[in-house]
């Protein structure tokens, strides 16, 4: 009899346990235990757990707001940047306090630039003129330290965010864009080469020395009868040379390039061509030589002075220094290629000019390379590639002059061209 006590007895918690199991399956939840307050943040799928224990669904998992930690860490966003393509960032990046900080006084302010952009139709985005011409002004770090600063432009509108001090000097290169007597203005811009730069000799007189920081370079100021008479001069000499179309027709702000370049073929190297079968073939290397004048004018609110930045490049080849590769044929026999390694000179100027809009700039770069398309090179007068001739060297000139508006200078030019052509100065 005891035996059979004991039976029932031993039955009844497993029976009870069998219940319990039932239970669990049939209601399938379960108890996530509590998390840590310190690690609360380190959430791998950034949204801080509970602390209280929740028994939440397997099935259909319930979300839990986020809590704020005050653990003196701020917690990093629950949804990481589209940008980003759904990656965890390694930087903490948090939303801010949605205001834009104002330690230093910065203002909003936004410049209607639609008289400027509207009537330049010689590129696709004229407000970009303008930007960076802000950027010169004012310096690159002034956008990219303390204070915030925010500069941004559309066709229509120009928006600034930074101190009054900068606001004023924006306000300023805006109304030299934006200003009506400022349109579009014709330019005189030539480049000339001399080889001897001894005409300064019997003109140094009427020029006036204009501040250059760029080494040896030289700048002068005119009278414009002066620089007319000069250049006369100069085109009765053997060396004398132009290289660029007298009259250009320039929007305010923007800017043109004046170029001419020429491709110069070589053989750089020798590499295994494996297609269609195994050989050694020699590489092609082309270089080009030139110059590139870039010209970028503004003028000042009053329409009494021209600002330009004025970059210069020139690049020449002055000779091929050979080079001869040797290699292995198999057996005793070599293969022998000659290679060429280009020996180079530059000339490089980037400089800001102010000068009196009566006046005639004339910048000298001094004895520089003057490659040309289709010059002649000095010691090898049948211009034979092959011949390692003394290269081309000269003094390079700029004159720029400004003719005003360009419906001044059409008429102008139009009347000298009827004065000239069939009337013959009678009427």
């Amino acid at each position: 009899m005891f035996v059979r006590m004991i039976v029932p007895l031993l039955i009844l918690p497993a029976m009870t346990s069998m219940a319990l199991s039932q239970t669990v399956v049939a209601t399938d939840t379960k108890v996530e235990p509590a998390a840590k307050v310190g690690d609360l943040w380190r959430s791998t799928d950034s949204r801080p757990l509970d602390t209280s224990p929740v028994a939440t669904p397997i099935a259909t998992p319930v979300a839990t707001p986020a809590k704020t930690v005050d653990d003196g860490i701020a917690p990093r966003d629950a949804a990481p940047p589209e940008s980003t393509g759904g990656r965890r960032t390694i930087a903490r990046v948090t939303k801010g306090n949605g205001t834009l900080p104002n330690e230093h006084g910065q203002v909003w302010r936004e410049y209607d630039i639609s008289p400027y952009t509207l009537r330049v139709i010689s590129t696709n985005k004229p407000e970009q003129a303008v930007v960076d011409w802000i950027l010169r002004e004012t310096g690159y770090e002034t956008w990219h330290g303390e204070p915030l600063g925010i500069l941004s432009a559309t066709k229509r509108t120009l928006r600034v965010y930074h101190t009054p001090e900068v606001q004023e000097a924006i306000a300023d290169i805006v109304d030299r864009f934006v200003n009506s007597e400022a349109e579009t203005q014709a330019f005189s811009l030539r480049v000339i080469t001399v080889q001897n730069p001894n005409w300064r000799a019997t003109e140094h007189e009427l020029m006036q020395p204009v501040e250059v920081q760029s080494p040896g370079v030289q700048a002068w100021l005119m009278a414009k009868e002066d620089a007319a008479l000069l250049l006369a001069k100069m085109r009765k000499r053997n060396d004398f040379r132009e290289h660029s179309s007298p009259h250009l027709m320039i929007n305010n702000g923007q800017s043109t390039v004046i170029s001419a370049w020429r491709s110069r073929d070589y053989i750089k190297d020798v590499v295994m061509q494996t297609q269609p079968r195994p050989a050694l073939v020699p590489e092609k290397g082309t270089i080009e030589e030139g110059f590139s004048l870039e010209f970028t004018p503004l003028l000042s609110v009053d329409g009494g002075h021209v600002e330009a930045i004025l970059k210069a490049n020139i690049d020449q080849v002055e000779k091929m220094v050979p080079v001869v590769l040797d290699f292995p044929a198999g057996g005793a026999q070599r293969h022998r290629f000659k290679v060429d390694v280009p020996q180079m000179t530059n000339a490089r100027l980037h400089e800001k000019f102010r000068w009196p809009i009566d006046k005639v700039l004339v910048i000298s770069r001094g004895v520089v390379a003057t490659p040309v398309p289709g010059q002649t090179v000095v010691n090898n007068p049948l211009n034979l590639p092959t011949l390692n001739a003394t290269p081309p060297r000269a003094d390079a000139l700029v004159f720029i002059q400004n003719k005003g508006q360009v419906a001044d200078a059409a008429e102008a030019s139009r009347r000298r061209g009827r004065t000239a052509g069939n009337y013959r100065g009678r009427y």
